[in-house]
Order: C-alpha cells, then sequence, then structure tokens
C-alpha cells in the first residue's frame, strides 16, 4: 500500500477513462461537428432541406462553446457533518485534488471550545482545456458540541451573505465582472451508525432546503453491510418525507431521450442517499492499482459500483448535473431570496434608502478613481513629451560637437531652434514640479 500522489491547485487532473455510452458517442460527434467553425465544411457536411439556402446560425452553439471555454466556469460545494464522518477525504477523492494541506489536528481543550466555522478553499482546475474554479466551503465543528441547538446558524448565514452579496453586485453600476460565490450544492453526510435521521439532521435539513440544493450523503459506507445500507437508505428517505425536506431532485428525463441515459438516470434517483467510501491511498488488487482501503478481512475499492455509489455520486456532481445543479440556484433559491429582499425593500422604506444610499456612494467612489486615472494619463502623456524633447535636443547637441561648433554655439542654436517647444512644457501643472513628487524630473544640460 503506497500513498496516493498529492494534487497541488491547478493540476491537469486526468480522469479513468470509461467506454462512453451511444448517448455520449453521439454527444461527442455532435461537439466535433460544431468544432467546425469553416463556414463551407458546414454548408458541406449539414443536412440540406430542399429550396432553402445555408444561412450560418448554426455556428451559434460553437459561438457559446468558445465563449464558455474561454470564461471559464465556477462551481461551489459546501460539505456539512459531524467529524469523522471523512468529508475532506472525500472531497479529495472526487477532484483528484489536496484542499487541505495546511490543516492541523485540533487538541481535546480545542475542540472543547470549538464553534461552527467557515472555511472556504478554492482551487483552479484544468482539463482538457476546460478551467474549472472549484470554491469547497467546509464547516468544522458542526454537530461537535453537547448543545446542538442553533449550530446551522452559521451556515445560514453565509449562504445568505453570498446571496446578498451577488444581489449588490447584480444592482451596482459596474457588472461586468461579478463573482458568483453562491452555495451550488451541499452535501449533507449523514452518519451510518445510527437508525435514521438525527433530530440534528432534521433541523439542519427543515431550515435549508429552501436555500440550497440539499444532497444526502451516508458516509463510511464500509461499515455497514449491504442488507443495512439498503435498510438505512430506506428509513432515511422515509424520514426525509414525512418532515416534508426537499431535497435537490433530478430532472425528469425528455421522451427523445436514449434507453442508456432513462436508465443511468433511473439508478441515480434510486441510489439516494449515496452510500460512499473515500480514500487517497492506492491498493494492489489482482495486480491493478486502485484507490480503496485495505482491511484484515479484505480490500473495499472507492471506485467500485458494487462497493459503493462512489461513482454515481462524482457522475452526478460533475458528469451530468453540475449545471443543473447551477440552474436550480439561480432560478429557484436566488430568485426566491431576491423577491424577499425586494419586498423587505418596499415594505421598509428605511432599507430601500439605505440601499440607494450604498448605490451613490459606488457611483462616487467609481467616479472618483476615474478622474484620478485621466490625471495620470496626463501627466504621464507630458512625462513623455519631455523626453521626446530632451532626446531631440541631445541629438542636436552631438551633430553641432561632431562638425565643429562651440558649446555655446551649440547652446544657442537648439534654444533658438526649440524656443516653441520649450514653451509648450514650461507651463507644466505644479505638480510635477514638486520636489517631493518621485514622477518630476529635473534636467540639466
Amino acid at each position: 500500500m503506497s500513498s496516493y500522489p498529492v494534487r497541488s491547485p491547478g493540476f491537469r487532473t486526468s480522469w479513468t477513462r470509461m467506454s462512453p455510452s451511444p448517448r455520449q458517442t453521439a454527444a461527442v460527434d455532435r461537439f466535433e461537428f460544431g468544432r467546425r467553425t469553416s463556414t463551407a465544411e458546414r454548408e458541406q457536411e449539414s443536412p440540406k432541406q430542399p429550396g432553402r439556402e445555408y444561412v450560418g446560425f448554426a455556428t451559434l452553439p460553437d459561438q457559446v462553446h468558445r465563449k464558455s471555454v474561454k470564461k471559464g466556469f465556477e462551481f461551489t460545494l459546501m460539505v456539512v457533518g459531524e467529524s469523522g464522518l471523512g468529508k475532506s477525504t472525500l472531497v479529495n477523492s472526487l477532484f483528484l485534488t489536496d484542499l487541505y494541506k495546511e490543516r492541523r489536528e485540533l487538541t481535546a481543550d480545542e475542540r472543547i471550545e470549538k464553534t461552527v466555522d467557515i472555511q472556504r478553499c478554492s482551487v483552479d482546475i484544468e482539463e482538457q482545456g476546460v478551467r474549472l474554479r472549484l470554491t469547497v466551503v467546509d464547516t468544522p465543528g458542526f454537530g461537535d458540541s453537547v448543545n446542538c441547538n442553533d449550530s446551522w446558524t452559521p451556515i445560514i448565514d453565509y449562504i445568505e451573505e453570498q446571496f446578498a452579496q451577488y444581489y449588490e453586485d447584480e444592482s451596482g453600476l459596474n457588472r461586468k465582472n461579478i463573482v458568483d460565490n453562491r452555495v451550488h450544492c451541499c452535501l449533507y453526510f449523514i452518519s451510518p451508525y445510527g437508525h435514521g435521521l438525527r433530530p440534528i439532521d432534521i433541523g439542519f435539513m427543515q431550515r435549508l432546503h429552501d436555500k440550497v440544493n440539499i444532497v444526502p450523503v451516508l458516509a463510511k459506507a464500509d461499515c455497514l453491510t449491504p442488507v443495512e445500507v439498503r435498510t438505512l437508505k430506506n428509513r432515511v428517505m422515509r424520514e426525509i418525507q414525512e418532515h416534508d425536506i426537499n431535497i435537490y431532485s433530478f430532472p425528469d428525463c425528455d421522451s427523445d431521450e436514449d434507453d442508456d441515459y432513462k436508465q443511468q438516470d433511473k439508478e441515480l434517483k434510486e441510489s439516494v442517499p449515496f452510500a460512499v467510501i473515500g480514500s487517497n491511498t492506492v491498493v494492489e488488487v489482482g495486480g491493478k492499482r486502485v484507490r480503496g482501503r485495505l482491511y484484515p478481512w479484505g480490500i473495499t475499492e472507492v471506485e467500485n459500483p458494487k462497493h459503493c455509489d462512489f461513482v454515481k455520486l462524482r457522475n452526478m456532481l460533475i458528469r451530468t448535473h453540475m449545471q443543473d445543479l447551477k440552474d436550480v440556484t439561480r432560478d429557484l433559491h436566488y430568485e426566491n431570496y431576491r423577491l424577499r429582499r425586494i419586498q423587505d425593500e418596499t415594505d421598509n422604506p428605511d432599507v430601500k434608502q439605505e440601499r440607494l444610499n450604498s448605490i451613490r456612494k459606488d457611483s462616487i467612489a467609481t467616479k472618483e478613481v476615474s478622474e484620478k486615472d485621466r490625471m495620470l494619463e496626463e501627466k504621464e502623456a507630458e512625462l513623455r513629451k519631455m523626453q521626446e524633447i530632451l532626446l531631440k535636443m541631445q541629438a542636436e547637441m552631438a551633430k553641432q560637437q561632431s562638425n565643429g561648433g562651440s558649446n555655446k554655439g551649440s547652446l544657442a542654436d537648439l534654444a533658438t531652434n526649440n524656443n516653441a517647444e520649450s514653451s509648450d512644457t514650461s507651463s507644466l501643472p505644479g505638480e510635477m514640479n514638486d520636489p517631493n513628487d518621485s514622477r518630476s524630473s529635473t534636467v540639466e544640460v
């Protein structure tokens, strides 16, 4: 058994190659066709309809693809659960990167005084030319206290703060470079040692199911037998329905989808909550090196569908439903927050006036910055003009000296020839002549 190699941020990951399904093969063919930017090639290969000419709007998907790849993608994942359930290990296994290199273990005294904390960690991942800005939000200390009442309050405040920040950014004047830090998915880890959901699990999901996409995860599935895993899954789903908790629901398949995709979607829906195992070590099984855990009675493979649902969870998060998670966050959870915010501003004039004042302050700050930039550009232009004049004077002096003229005659001629140019530079702003200004220049001839 050897340690799994540590992946540094920005490392180009390489996923395990799998045989593509017919639907994936068709998608690759459409993608390759979309990469052809030549209008002639599209006109030759695209099916023509009788009586119609090729216009060119079939290249719109290609334009969107190029723009999206150039801009890159963002995804924010939150992991919630008590300590010791393998949250950090699972995240590192999902994205093949080490996000917690500088984390240290807390002592017993520190654990007693520890409260729920919010820790953000971002990493840039690139795969086949596609860049992903991954942000993982961890919540150490959740569920570790004796009294866990209101332990979800810091998490709710963090999610609301991200919504508020995005709302302020899109309502401001400068909306070109808005950073989306909204939480798109929350993996909630359920302990395998109980007989279903605990009160803290129910309280957390009831208070956050209308603010974030909750995906329940059954942690450390290798502690249970297959029969116990199925029993615990059924019990958890039954309790979720009894308490009216709305977890993330997978979108229904279209009628024109192929059978393989429908079967895959059916298996994903039946696997909730996902029973997962995380590991960053590599073991050898039958001459093949795989990630897993080595026990005296056998080996548990992380990426074996017969052992756990790790592959299904990874496919759902990354390969099939990442964009849908972002769409639901934007169209449902954020719109609900935006509606509540607008209602509060309408009902409370003070809140509306405070927001207008903040917008005016941002506008004034933007104008001040632009005015400073304009003055700096003018000073730089004047400096460049002075440098050009000095170069001309030096060139004339060198020419006069080569012709055998005296220095006095040269200076007199230079003063006569450059009288118009020197008159322009004699009226420079007072700031340029300030001896304390590092940008002022002193010329001696």
